[in-house]
């Protein structure tokens, strides 16, 4: 009955003015479209884009938890991209900490048979799930498998894991200022890697650097730091 009345109402109004009804519709479509706007802007994607303002800056949420990465410093094209991600792989120049240029393209003629020196820090940002935080392995895992002698060298501790454990052939470094606890692997064929472990909220950070880097400890440690503060304003 509404509807039919509101009809006549309208049918006898066109009437009397054929264009006196224009002005409650147009009136209306304009607030709709006043409202379309405003519920479109409060869910567009806060991450969507790189700000024009900042380009050197991508918004990531690992773990729930938000980085600020430099695009240049994404190693996976797949992952260079804002938003929700379950993990970033990234490499900074060592020690200016700087995204490394792009990769020069070598051929047969010019590539060196020699091993190339490495000169970055590879960090890999992943969400944990609540698995075991890196503190609680170095403290109740480790210890299990490592020999009961150490040595001590400028503040830096080092143990070696035992033959037939899951570390074998690596070694555990630490120190506690600043704080460093790193495992590295043994020179081979290859140069000796080291890993190193911090918990930020939801995510994991893994940094792996060059074995030899550990004559300059301190500098590797606080490099670390200094990584884990531009990513997330936080030292870990």
């Amino acid at each position: 009955m509404t509807l039919l009345s509101t009809a006549q109402h309208l049918a006898r109004d066109t009437r009397r003015n054929p264009r006196g009804h224009l002005l409650p519709i147009t009136v209306a479509i304009m607030l709709t479209a006043g409202a379309v706007t405003l519920v479109g802007y409060l869910l567009w994607p806060t991450y969507g884009t790189v700000s024009p303002a900042d380009p050197s800056r991508l918004p990531v949420s690992v773990g729930a938890t938000l980085f600020n990465v430099q695009p240049a410093a994404v190693r996976m094209k797949i992952q260079r991209h804002s938003g929700p991600q379950e993990r970033v792989d990234l490499s900074f120049v060592y020690p200016s900490l700087e995204a490394p240029a792009a990769p020069k393209h070598y051929s047969a003629d010019t590539v060196e048979d020699k091993v190339q020196p490495i000169d970055r820090i590879f960090l890999s940002i992943s969400a944990h799930h609540d698995a075991l935080a890196p503190e609680a392995r170095a403290s109740t895992i480790y210890p299990r498998y490592l020999e009961p002698t150490s040595t001590a060298d400028d503040g830096l501790t080092a143990r070696a894991f035992r033959n037939g454990t899951p570390y074998a052939g690596e070694d555990l470094y630490t120190a506690t200022e600043p704080a460093l606890v790193a495992r590295c692997t043994r020179d081979t064929s290859t140069p000796g890697m080291c890993l190193s472990e911090r918990r930020i909220d939801g995510a994991d950070l893994t940094f792996r650097f060059p074995r030899s880097w550990l004559a300059q400890w301190r500098d590797v440690a606080t490099a670390m730091d200094r990584l884990a503060q531009q990513l997330h304003g936080s030292k870990g």
